[in-house]
């Protein structure tokens, strides 16, 4: 379990990555990887790839990086979640709220 952090150049991009497990035990890791992003207009672009398990406080910890991202004018993106992962986002309703690239 493990989460990334990729900048890029311009700062107007931040890409966060999850590595196996997603739950509550990743809660201030995941945190870290984008409170100190403050710059308007930054897309979080959330990579789920790898991510083999999402519970319930996963799906809290993203709507909080969504209050983040939308405090700074800027905007999540959750991209290309394994098969299980995006099963789980369909349930919650997830594509309502953030825009999913599979």
């Amino acid at each position: 379990m493990s989460v990334s952090k990729k900048v890029f150049d311009d700062n107007s991009k931040v890409e966060i990555s999850v590595v196996g497990r997603f739950d509550f035990s990743l809660h201030q890791h995941f945190r870290d990887s984008y409170s100190s992003s403050n710059d308007k207009n930054v897309e979080f672009i959330l990579n789920l790839s790898e991510t083999t398990y999402m519970d319930s406080s996963a799906l809290g910890m993203i709507l909080l990086l969504k209050d983040h991202a939308e405090s700074c004018s800027g905007k999540v993106v959750i991209s290309k979640p394994s098969e299980s992962v995006n099963k789980i986002l369909e349930i919650a309703q997830f594509h309502r709220l953030l825009t999913i690239v599979t």
